[in-house]
């Protein structure tokens, strides 16, 4: 199957700063790729010079197997990060100019519907709430029809259950085959939106491949996470010799919590009853894509 995107030794150089240094990536046609990383990893860089915002330093990038012609733009959508509107139109008349731009361009009914927008089509844009506005910006993306999108941190500031509406909405788009590139900050979107992750790391890409699987490889076991209040020590003395890990669990100190990354829980568990530790706080889960990116990139603030 010919991929929809290629990119080959994809370079950016600023004076003073490589920002993406010579990324190869390739998609294929109905999946959804979250491109995740640190803030100044390169991932907003590499989209831009993807979506044609920028231009590369050098390398190269093929859609459907050529160059990016007129066609490209005709068959890709994106959602930035912010989108201006025009204040005094109401979101219909958004939809319909923003589809005198295309030839062929979805119908209002099938937009307003997918992106479920019935009930604000009458509302001028400047009335519209957080959540209404991201469906919007959606739905601006989708008039076209677009085989290729670019979904740009689209749930950044939305509460929960607005979050989980968009959450919805894309995962009807990924089922009418198109092919998506998710950006989020949002470890728990990218795990559940995502066929595969690509993560990228002072302009490279480090990892890439299915979320599930790079998981497994990398993060496997679990999670045992109690406060640091039911200590009467210091974890770390629990563990021989005074370490913080052994072959089959080791100890990570957060500001008020102990958390123990096992892949013998049971062991793990008996180890803490032996030494006196109350374990009715106890959390326990699986490890998850949130874990992989701070192993990977590590827990060091960027800005």
């Amino acid at each position: 199957m010919t991929p929809i995107l290629e990119i080959h030794k994809l370079l950016k150089r600023y004076p003073g700063v490589t920002a993406v240094d010579h990324i190869d990536l390739s998609v294929l046609p109905g999946i959804c790729l979250g491109l995740l990383g640190p803030n100044g990893a390169g991932k907003t860089t590499t989209i831009e010079m993807i979506e044609g915002v920028i231009a590369p330093t050098s390398g190269r990038i093929l859609y459907k197997g050529g160059s990016r012609t007129r066609r490209f733009k005709e068959e890709v959508g994106i959602q930035f990060q912010a989108t201006a509107t025009f204040a005094f139109l109401s979101v219909k008349e958004t939809l319909e100019t923003f589809r005198a731009m295309y030839k062929n361009p979805l119908s209002i009914e099938e937009l307003t519907e997918t992106c479920r927008l019935e009930d604000i089509l009458e509302r001028d844009n400047e009335r519209i709430s957080g959540g209404q506005r991201q469906r919007l910006m959606l739905a601006l993306a989708l008039v076209n029809d677009p085989d290729l999108l670019f979904l740009d941190e689209p749930t950044t500031g939305l509460d929960p259950q607005a979050r989980h509406h968009l959450w919805d909405i894309v995962r009807k788009i990924k089922k009418s085959g198109k092919t998506l590139i998710l950006t989020t900050h949002y470890m728990e979107e990218a795990q559940i939106l995502c066929d595969e992750i690509a993560i990228i790391d002072m302009g490279k890409i480090i990892v890439r491949g299915a979320t599930d699987a790079l998981i497994k490889e990398h993060c496997a076991g679990v999670t045992v996470t109690l406060p640091k209040s039911v200590f009467e020590r210091p974890a770390e003395q629990l563990f021989p010799d005074g370490e913080k890990h052994c072959e089959t669990w080791k100890c990570v100190e957060t500001e008020n919590s102990y958390e123990f990354l096992t892949v013998d829980v049971n062991g793990c568990l008996e180890t803490l009853l032996k030494n006196g530790v109350d374990l009715s706080r106890i959390t326990i889960r699986s490890q998850n894509l949130e874990d992989l990116f701070l192993k990977l990139t590590g827990r060091r603030l960027r800005d």
